[in-house]
This record gives C-alpha cells, sequence and structure tokens, in this order.
C-alpha cells in the first residue's frame, strides 16, 4: 500500500491512502476508553461520545447532524474499552467539510448544561435496551466476572446511576486527562491527492493544544476461575465460558486468532457451529471470540440453548476444546485453516470504511501498518505445534470460567 503518514508538532498522526472511487471515509481515534475511567466516571467515555454531537462554539446539534447528511454523507462515532472514534462516510468532494467537522466537534464541544440533562435520559434508556438482550449482556457480565474490581472489566455504557452522577466538570475533566494529542490518529482512505490532504490535516489539527500523557501501564491480571448461574427470565439459556488470553503484542496472538476461527469463528464449518447446530441442532447461535486489550486479552465461547440442552451443549464444547488440545492440525487442515483468514483480511481490506478504521487502528497501537502481504506470511509462520501449545495454554479446562443466564 502507497501511504501517506505524517505527524503534527503536537503529536497528531495522520495515515491516508488514495483509493479510486467516489465515496471517501476518514476519521480521529483516540487511544482513551471505558477503561481509562474511575469509578465515579463509570460510562463516561462513552457519555462523551453522544455529547459531541451536541454543541460546539459554533454550532447547535441540530447543525453538526445536518453539516454531513445535508451532502448525502454520513457522521459516526464509537466507544470501547480502550478507544474512542469520531468517523465519516461522504462523497469525495466533501472532504474538507468532514475533516472540519470532525475537528470542530472533538475539540470545540461546549457540552450544554441542558443537552448533558437530556442525554442522560437516552444513554439510560440504551442501557435498559441493552439489558433486554441476554446474548449481548452476558458478554459484559462475564468480563466483569474475568477482571474483577478493574476498570477494564465495567461495561462501556455505566449505569443509570453513573450516568446520573455525571456532569460537565467530569466531562471536562475526563478529556483533560485522558485525550491526549500523542494518542490520536486521523484516518482516511479515499480519492483525494497527499497534498489536499495533507494541508486539509494541517489546516484542523495543527492548532490542538497538547494534551497530558495518558499512558497506560502494563500490570499483571490476577485471575482466578470461576462458575456463576444466574436466574433470568428468558426463554433460552444462554451460556458463555472462557479464560484470559493473549494481549495485543503478543506474538502468539496470530496463533491464537487461528485457533477461535477454527473453533467459533464467523465461518458457518467452523467445529463448534457443526457439532452444535449442524450435527445436533442444540443452538441457532453459537460462536467463539478472541478480544485482545493494551495488557490482557480474553477467550469466550456462547450459545443459546433450551434448558434440556445445557448441559449436552455445554459437553459439546469442552469436546471440541479437548479435539484442539490433544490433536496436532494435519497440514491440510493447517493449510485450509489458514487461507480461510486471508480470505477475510483481504474481504476487509475491499471494506473501505473498515479498512480507513483499521488503518488508523494499527498506527496509534502498534505504530506502523503491516500489509495484507505482511499478514499473510505471519499466518503462514505459525505451525501446528504452536497452535497445539496455544491451545493447551488457553484452552485448558482448570483455566475456564462460566457464566450461566437460566
Amino acid at each position: 500500500m502507497d501511504l501517506l503518514l505524517n505527524t503534527l508538532d503536537n503529536g497528531i498522526r495522520l495515515v491516508h491512502l488514495r483509493i479510486p472511487g467516489l465515496v471517501a471515509h476518514c476519521g480521529l481515534i483516540i487511544n482513551a476508553g471505558s477503561r481509562d475511567e474511575t469509578l465515579p466516571e463509570h460510562g463516561i467515555a462513552h457519555f462523551i461520545e453522544h455529547m459531541l454531537f451536541k454543541g460546539t462554539k459554533k454550532r447547535k446539534a441540530y447543525h453538526i447532524l445536518s453539516r454531513l447528511e445535508d451532502v448525502g454523507g454520513e457522521l459516526n462515532a464509537y466507544t470501547t474499552k480502550e478507544e474512542t472514534a469520531i468517523h465519516a462516510s461522504f462523497l469525495k468532494e466533501d472532504y474538507a467539510r468532514a475533516i472540519e467537522l470532525i475537528s470542530n466537534i472533538t475539540f470545540d464541544s461546549v457540552f450544554p448544561e441542558k443537552e448533558i440533562e437530556k442525554e442522560k435520559d437516552v444513554v439510560i434508556e440504551e442501557i435498559n435496551s441493552y439489558l433486554d438482550n441476554p446474548s449481548e449482556l452476558i458478554f459484559d457480565d462475564f468480563e466483569e466476572l474475568i477482571f474483577s474490581n478493574q476498570p477494564i472489566g465495567r461495561n462501556i455504557l455505566g449505569t443509570p446511576d453513573s450516568v446520573k452522577s455525571l456532569s460537565q466538570k467530569k466531562i471536562r475533566d475526563f478529556i483533560s486527562n485522558n485525550y491526549n494529542t500523542s494518542q490520536m490518529v486521523f484516518c482516511s482512505v479515499g480519492n483525494i491527492s497527499d497534498e489536499k490532504i495533507l494541508k486539509l490535516f494541517q489546516t484542523h489539527f495543527s492548532d490542538i493544544v497538547t494534551g497530558k500523557s495518558n499512558n497506560r501501564i502494563n500490570k499483571p491480571w490476577k485471575y482466578k476461575p470461576v462458575s456463576v448461574t444466574k436466574k433470568m427470565d428468558t426463554y433460552q439459556n444462554h451460556c458463555i465460558l472462557g479464560n484470559l488470553a493473549y494481549d495485543l503484542k503478543d506474538k502468539r496472538r496470530m496463533g491464537m486468532f487461528l485457533l477461535n476461527n477454527i473453533l467459533g469463528g464467523q465461518g458457518l464449518n467452523s467445529r463448534l457451529n457443526l457439532s452444535l447446530r449442524e450435527k445436533h441442532g442444540f443452538a441457532y447461535n453459537v460462536e467463539s471470540s478472541y478480544n485482545p486489550y493494551y495488557d490482557t486479552g480474553i477467550f469466550s465461547i456462547y450459545f443459546g440453548t433450551d434448558n434440556q440442552y445445557l448441559d449436552k451443549s455445554i459437553s459439546l464444547a469442552l469436546a471440541e476444546l479437548k479435539t484442539l488440545r490433544t490433536t496436532k492440525l494435519g497440514t491440510i487442515q493447517l493449510s485450509k485453516a489458514k487461507n480461510q483468514i486471508k480470505g477475510y483480511l483481504v474481504r476487509g481490506y475491499e471494506n473501505h470504511e473498515s479498512l480507513m478504521l483499521s488503518l488508523g487502528k494499527s498506527l496509534l497501537f502498534f505504530n506502523k501498518i503491516e500489509s495484507i502481504e505482511d499478514l499473510c506470511k505471519k499466518l503462514d509462520s505459525v505451525t501446528a505445534s504452536e497452535l497445539l501449545e496455544t491451545a493447551n495454554d488457553i484452552f485448558e479446562p482448570s483455566k475456564m470460567s462460566t457464566l450461566i443466564y437460566k
């Protein structure tokens, strides 16, 4: 990839990929999320994401929402445990409009008191909606079990009480303490010349004052396996089981992605799907996931099933884990697994909005961007013996925790 990279004096970085096409995408990714909150701030990173749309020094909420919508574009944002992103999709001729708007709402929002109180009700409704969805709620509850009494274990939305306690001062304090310019990347994919995107980037971001440093510190995670069953008013039983896994910079991460995809990734030919759904008909939704964080990670298996099939489904899932721990993949099996991941990677690069965010996160978290060819070489270097070793480390039954909604 022929990428444009640039760093301003205040530390904000740029990555741009010029591609042909009528539609362009850009965004600002900030290395600050819910794990950076103190307990009294629970939910504030996500709340700030909402409030960025509620007024700046020169725009009211309606004008923010209409700025790109009026020309057929879209402005959006999201918050995770480790990042906040404000991004846009638009016609290529509207680059200047999109970049100025993202800069304006990120750095010039005024957080009106009236809008804060109104948005509290909106976020509480979002929390209530989430509580009505056990297949999503169980993932947050599981991370709270795994990362007990740690900020990274708390859910992103907060609680109704914590949201009610948020104030304009808390918002400004969190931004001051966590929105550090050296931990920001502006990313872009679209049909605009390097010269024009660089000029727009410098115009709208070079005057931003350098923020405080908020570099996270690696720390050991204390983990003790637990098994919890909660009584829930649901038609199905929901079950999740898992363990701590490798962090973002662990060299075993690529092998872990391979194992996760073999076990319960997005393919319908995953082992869990073939066993629980296709062969036995015990579950409609069954999946596994691997989420690496800055200094830790989490692996989990999830499925929803009728009460009469719960124990059988757990046994089948554990049997698949045992197979991966005891049986080395053959040459053909390993090759197929690698080719499947490669296909997903290439398809992801064809989704230009996803590519834009991926480029930004790579530069933010690794300070480099690997090409598809480099990633495929890393995949090809993973051996069956390494996968067997990883499976015995992460899938060890005595290390697994379980959460069940009945």
